[in-house]
């Protein structure tokens, strides 16, 4: 399911992490412990079952610390059982030691991301409601997570900004209404996809003669939504937000909503817990 390469941004952020590590100094522990010549394999062990992400970030954090024999022995994506080993690496003790934290940080933080989102896909298993990501990410992570959220089954909102609109309560505010407020976006970028935020069915009803692609239903309860559903009849794709919980998830796509936006998959997951085994050579 991989459809990921380590980009510049993620190459930064592995150095970042490595230097934060190193703090412009060595590793006094495995310096003082280990023979610069020592040699190890290391096993990368899922302690908790969950949905793997990240292992070619795991793989380029080795690879940045000169470990050059690696096996991805799983693929991201898939779901593993407690005890199953997902990466294995043979090179220098003092490297893998090096890389050990950060590599895991970032496996952790994005399988537990993946296995988060597979857990809301499987909650509303049997509609063709689809859960979806928001901007709720850390920064400089987003495209990382977001692409957790994808291992897991899920779908990525806009990755930015500049992507496409959404035009919110403090928007709406500042224009003066939501039929100004979608028309100010709508004649300034004429070519973008514009999301735009309602409240109650009268915002809905009064949206809908300017055609926006897809509207948020803010804070709605499952019969409202479904009541939205029924009044668009296909005109926009809808989307339910706030007060959305795995418990009433189900109820929220059987209203006939096209997506869920939980940003509690990338702000509030577990991280799942992974460890490493190492094995040296006598």
């Amino acid at each position: 399911m991989s459809d990921i390469k380590v980009t510049a941004s993620t190459l930064e952020l592995i150095k970042l992490a490595i230097a934060e590590d190193l703090d412009g100094g060595q590793d006094i522990t495995s310096v003082a412990t280990v023979d610069s010549e020592d040699l190890s394999t290391a096993h990368f062990v899922a302690r908790k079952s969950g949905v793997i992400a990240g292992l070619h970030i795991a793989q380029a954090t080795l690879e940045f610390v000169g470990i050059s024999s690696i096996e991805l022995l799983v693929s991201d994506g898939d779901h593993v059982q407690a005890g199953t080993e997902i990466i294995r690496a043979h090179g220098s003790t003092r490297a893998i030691l090096l890389a050990e934290r950060t590599a895991l940080n970032f496996l952790g933080h994005l399988s537990g991301i993946a296995t988060l989102t597979r857990i809301w896909v499987d909650a509303v298993a049997g509609h063709d409601t689809k859960i979806r990501d928001t901007r709720k990410t850390t920064p400089g992570f987003r495209e990382l997570e977001k692409y957790a959220v994808r291992m897991g089954g899920g779908t990525n909102h806009r990755m930015s900004l500049s992507q496409s609109a959404l035009i919110k309560d403090n928007h709406i505010e500042a224009a003066g209404g939501v039929s100004k407020a979608f028309e100010k976006v709508r004649n300034l970028f004429p070519d973008v996809d514009v999301e735009i935020e309602v409240d109650t069915l009268d915002q809905l009803r009064e949206i809908l003669p300017f055609k926006p692609e897809l509207v948020l239903l803010d804070n709605m309860t499952p019969e409202e939504c479904k009541q939205a559903v029924a009044l668009v009849s296909g005109q926009c794709k809808l989307e339910a937000s706030g007060g959305i919980s795995l418990d009433n998830a189900k109820s929220y796509a059987a209203s006939g909503v096209d997506y869920i936006a939980i940003g509690a998959l990338t702000h509030s997951a577990p991280v799942l817990d992974i460890g490493l085994d190492l094995k040296a050579e006598i």
